[in-house]
């Protein structure tokens, strides 16, 4: 078994896309419960445990997802010619049945995390949160599963986006802040879509990129069922989207300017606005998913920080 192929699976650019929602939530989360304790009490987000073992959750469902979607595109022959980075299965690097295997022990591996992290969050006294965050918990699980792998699979329905805006956005911030707040700010909702819209626009960069390819293997991504000009607009809207969400979460929540230090992270995404416009090549569009997947990085630690400070 090569344990470089298996690294090469889990798909490590991927993995700071993965934990900006938990970065948001998470900053957000313990200014509220600072704001309510008083002198030495004030926790560190560098000292929690509830912050790494989110972290540490969020990492597991993505390499599990990213194996996963290793497998389902290898057996229904979907990655062979792809652009991009090779896939383990499909070239043949990793066998069906050790990806099978690889995704029994991560998926065993990140419910015993996902457990401490809920024992950590909520103790014995919130019971019926734990079983709220356990259940969503196995629900990531499923989806992160459900993508590629099995007939009904609905990343090759169209509905990856969803899955994305849901799981990257609204249930990686909203669940983040809640596990220090116990309980719901619809504001924060805000730069929850953001971090969504954003993550979203990660996945339509590679629809892009694949869509010739997608098509003949009959995955019917978003961008196959809107066309490539349609797509592009739709490119647009997520980031622009994202963007004035996050100025509108701005001044609702005003403290200083220096709030306004994320727009920093705007300038390569408005770029790859840009370069999306002109593309006519969609191989050449390989390299505008990382610009993407880190420029929402340094958005959502600039976002939290400042909003932490001030």
């Amino acid at each position: 078994m090569d344990v470089k192929s298996f690294i090469k699976a889990a798909r490590l650019r991927t993995l700071p896309l993965s934990i900006s929602g938990i970065i948001v939530g998470s900053f957000l989360g313990i200014k509220v419960l600072n704001d309510s304790l008083l002198g030495d009490n004030k926790m560190s987000i560098i000292t929690s445990p509830i912050f790494w073992l989110a972290i540490l959750t969020t990492i597991g469902f993505q390499v599990l997802s990213n194996f996963a979607n290793d497998y389902g595109d290898g057996i229904k022959g979907s990655d062979k010619n792809r652009t991009g980075e090779a896939r383990m299965v499909s070239s043949g690097a990793i066998t069906p049945k050790q990806m099978k295997n690889a995704m029994i022990v991560t998926t065993i591996i990140t419910l015993i995390i996902a457990l401490l992290l809920i024992y950590f969050s909520f103790g014995k006294e919130n019971f019926a949160y734990s079983i709220l965050f356990f259940g969503l918990g196995i629900a990531s699980i499923a989806a992160a599963i459900k993508y590629t792998v099995g007939n009904s699979a609905y990343g090759y329905s169209g509905f990856g986006d969803v899955f994305v805006f849901l799981f990257f956005g609204l249930l990686s911030v909203v669940g983040s802040y809640f596990l220090f707040t116990k309980n719901i700010n619809l504001l924060v909702f805000l730069p929850a879509i953001s971090i969504g819209l954003l993550s979203t626009a990660v996945l339509n960069l590679n629809n892009l990129r694949d869509r010739d390819q997608d098509k003949i293997n009959s995955k019917n991504t978003l961008v196959v069922k809107l066309g490539n000009n349609n797509a592009k607009i739709y490119h647009y809207f997520l980031i622009l989207g994202a963007l004035v969400i996050a100025l509108s979460y701005t001044y609702l929540n005003f403290e200083s300017y220096y709030q306004l230090l994320y727009l920093i992270a705007f300038i390569p995404l408005v770029k790859n606005i840009i370069t999306v416009s002109k593309n006519t090549i969609p191989a050449e569009l390989d390299g505008e998913l990382k610009k993407v997947a880190l420029s929402t990085f340094l958005f959502a630690l600039i976002f939290g920080i400042t909003n932490f400070i001030f």
